[in-house]
């Protein structure tokens, strides 16, 4: 086979693959965005395990309408803008991959308003393949919908495991970002069920309380039957806590 350059829509898909793995993947990035974005309050809501299905809230500072094309191109982002800028970055995502990598595999919706605009913004995009832009009436913040993940790559689909795993998966990442962050109160939906719920008051404890249980007697987790016990809670308060915080 002669050597030649990949088409666009070859190379998207590569990429995309170094940044989404599974619906969590999705998820994470989602939530890391939401969370650079100043939000107070997000929400991750997932059916079919998060395959067919993603949604993400939030009440942050949203983009503007003439922003968000380019914020769907590969390495754009408004993190930084040298490579000066990598020794002092703070935000938890700046490479500017992960909604490209995103619209590259599924089916994409984004619904988001400034807080200076009078109206929001809805923008889809499809297997890479922008779908239309338009204003709507909208609150500050993003929502962010992902549908049909690996529509277009049915060979990684079928690597992905049962939607129970999937969800699982997706669920043990919510808990634990949201024990990394008292501050921001975190809602978790599973196929039209509440499963999580944090107040966002930063009392690292009733997040601890929200997650193992008040008992924490090893109870099945309703992320799919994954136990915790004690032992797991000492290894994050030893990793977590600061001596003289947080006392139980």
């Amino acid at each position: 086979m002669p050597i030649q350059v990949l088409d666009q829509s070859t190379i998207n898909q590569i990429a995309a693959g170094e940044v989404v793995e599974r619906p969590a993947s999705v998820v994470k990035e989602l939530m890391e965005n939401a969370i650079d974005a100043g939000s107070t309050a997000i929400t991750v809501e997932i059916r079919q395990g998060g395959i067919g299905f993603i949604r993400i809230t939030d009440n942050g500072c949203g983009i503007k309408k003439e922003e968000l094309p380019l914020a769907f191109l590969r390495h754009s982002t408004s993190k930084i803008r040298t490579a000066e800028d990598l020794l002092t970055v703070s935000s938890l995502g700046f490479r500017g991959e992960a909604l490209s990598s995103i619209a590259a595999v599924s089916q994409v919706e984004l619904i988001t308003k400034t807080s200076g605009s009078l109206t929001g913004s809805r923008y889809r995009i499809e297997g890479g393949e922008e779908k239309g832009l338009e204003e709507i009436g909208a609150p500050d913040g993003t929502t962010f919908i992902s549908r049909n993940l690996f529509f277009n790559t049915p060979a990684r689909r079928k690597f992905l495991k049962t939607e129970t795993t999937e969800g699982a998966h997706v669920t043990d990442l919510v808990e634990k970002i949201a024990l990394s962050h008292p501050e921001i109160s975190i809602r978790l939906i599973v196929n039209n069920q509440s499963r999580l719920h944090t107040s966002g008051n930063h009392n690292l404890k009733d997040i601890i309380y929200t997650v193992y249980g008040r008992e924490d007697r090893g109870k099945p987790s309703p992320s799919g039957g994954v136990k915790r016990n004690r032992e797991d809670l000492r290894i994050y308060r030893k990793a977590g806590d600061r001596p003289g915080k947080q006392k139980f």
